[in-house]
């Protein structure tokens, strides 16, 4: 308990130094900056966005998981594989993709690149879901005389809509903190505006109260989440795997490539064809290129490391007690997902200097901050995991002698080190591919692959820029395809 407890302040430890920043900000300015046109604007195509970009990922991520699980397609590994990796895509990049490819700008195309980017956080909860759901119900609703899209969101749609809403809430959270895309595709949001209160004359008040807008609307999504999963999740129980389909398969093949060219096709070619002009060329530099590498992966293992360390009391406290104090830990834990990248930058900018100036500018505060703000990632997966480890195993090692410490290394560890590991897989990835928290808090002369794509295409660099972009999505693949392979044996 006293763990968890710490590693919840810890991670909340931003957070409440950006609202107690915003309380005691004058009121008159921060009235004013709340007055401002752009403010409300901004809010509300933010809140837009968030609702385009969690239908879109629902509308895709939903029946691909429902593909996968039910039907009987031709090459099921390689298809599985294929809706996991656009994970390995940065936004950013695909919306430059896109964005050279057709004269695409606004709202609709920052949605669509969005959607396909983050629909895979729908589709492998999902597809879990319904490899674990009773399809008895939906069987006996056939007999019935229930047609079988009827049968199916009647008897399995709500088995499924925790897996679902989880999956949802990540893409929200994703589009409320999305930076790269709106600013490539002109669309004026929260995330953009801190960041032009920052840097652009430095409008504290009007920084923190873009902070604490996303800050808010983030927890209101983590609060519809909340109340969707609750009533849902004692209703799951056990059943053998349904039977897959042979109907219908081509047509869904056929749709799963669509959209796999969409979302890792179109980036990735033209990254390849910009990139051939530029090695030929010669304006590759293969030495920062290299550096840039071996930092962006050093970041993420150490990233994932802490965000695994700060997540795992927390999950080993909500995956064995029910009672209200795990709830609220639990849930506070991943309120601090909802602290966006360019927020979670900026709070720790202010920590570092007003309490350790040596942690500014140092990779120490950059793994520290990618901790914090992906500490919830981790947490889903090794709850679910320490879940499943059954409670008997752990009191039949403590009846035979081992201590708390040996039966956890000896039972609980070894049973959940796959679920515990997909977490920090997904940490990974998501820390290679972060931007905005990694803008404002690099030591200054260090590179990500990241940066160095964001820097080269900032000043129309196209060609220098596509072999860090293609580098990007080589590093992120491998732990994209071990979620894949990961997701299809659990």
């Amino acid at each position: 308990m006293a763990a968890a407890a710490l590693a919840v302040a810890a991670v909340a430890v931003p957070l409440v130094f950006l609202l107690g920043e915003a309380a005691t900000a004058p009121a008159a300015r921060m009235a004013a900056a709340a007055a401002r046109p752009g403010t409300r604007s901004a809010a509300v195509t933010t809140a837009a966005l968030v609702a385009g970009c969690v239908l879109g990922s629902l509308a895709v991520g939903v029946p691909t998981a429902v593909a996968l699980t039910r039907l009987d397609l031709p090459a099921h590994r390689a298809c599985r594989v294929a809706a996991a990796l656009p994970l390995a895509v940065p936004s950013y990049v695909a919306a430059l993709a896109w964005a050279n490819l057709v004269p695409l700008r606004g709202y609709w195309a920052s949605v669509l690149v969005l959607t396909l980017v983050t629909a895979p956080y729908v589709t492998l909860p999902t597809a879990a879901a319904l490899r674990r759901a009773d399809t008895r119900g939906e069987e006996v609703a056939r007999t019935l005389g229930r047609g079988p899209v009827r049968a199916f969101l009647t008897m399995t749609g709500p088995q499924i809509a925790p897996a679902a809403a989880s999956g949802a809430l990540l893409v929200a959270l994703y589009a409320i903190s999305e930076y790269g895309v709106v600013a490539i595709m002109r669309l004026r949001t929260l995330t953009p505006a801190v960041q032009a209160a920052f840097a652009g004359g430095f409008n504290r008040e009007l920084a923190m109260l873009l902070s604490v807008l996303l800050v808010a609307m983030a927890m209101a999504v983590v609060a519809v989440e909340r109340a969707v999963r609750r009533p849902v999740a004692a209703q799951r129980v056990a059943a053998p795997a349904p039977a897959t389909a042979r109907r219908g398969r081509w047509a869904a093949l056929a749709a799963l490539a669509a959209v796999f060219a969409a979302a890792v096709g179109v980036p990735v070619g033209l990254l390849l064809a910009r990139a051939g002009r530029s090695v030929a060329g010669g304006a590759v530099d293969w030495p920062r290129l290299a550096a840039a590498a071996r930092v962006t992966v050093g970041l993420g293992l150490g990233g994932a490391a802490v965000a695994i360390a700060l997540a795992l009391p927390v999950a080993m406290l909500a995956a064995r007690y029910r009672g209200p104090v795990a709830s609220g830990l639990e849930t506070a834990m991943y309120l601090a997902h909802g602290l966006p990248g360019i927020v979670l930058g900026l709070s720790m900018v202010y920590l570092a200097l007003a309490l350790a100036p040596g942690l500014y500018q140092s990779l120490g505060l950059l793994v520290l901050a990618y901790g914090i703000l992906f500490a919830p990632k981790a947490l889903g997966s090794a709850r679910a995991a320490l879940a499943q480890v059954p409670p008997a195993l752990e009191d039949a090692a403590r009846t035979l002698g081992r201590s708390p410490a040996g039966t956890w290394v000896a039972v609980t560890a070894r049973l959940a080190w796959p679920g515990i590991a997909a977490g920090a897989l997904l940490v990974a990835l998501t820390v290679m591919k972060e931007l905005p928290a990694t803008l404002m808090l690099r030591p200054t002369g260090t590179d990500t692959l990241a940066t160095r794509l964001w820097q080269l295409t900032d000043v129309v660099a196209f060609g220098e820029a596509a072999p860090y972009g293609l580098a990007l999505v080589a590093v992120a693949t491998v732990p994209a395809l071990l979620l894949a392979r990961d997701g299809g044996r659990r």
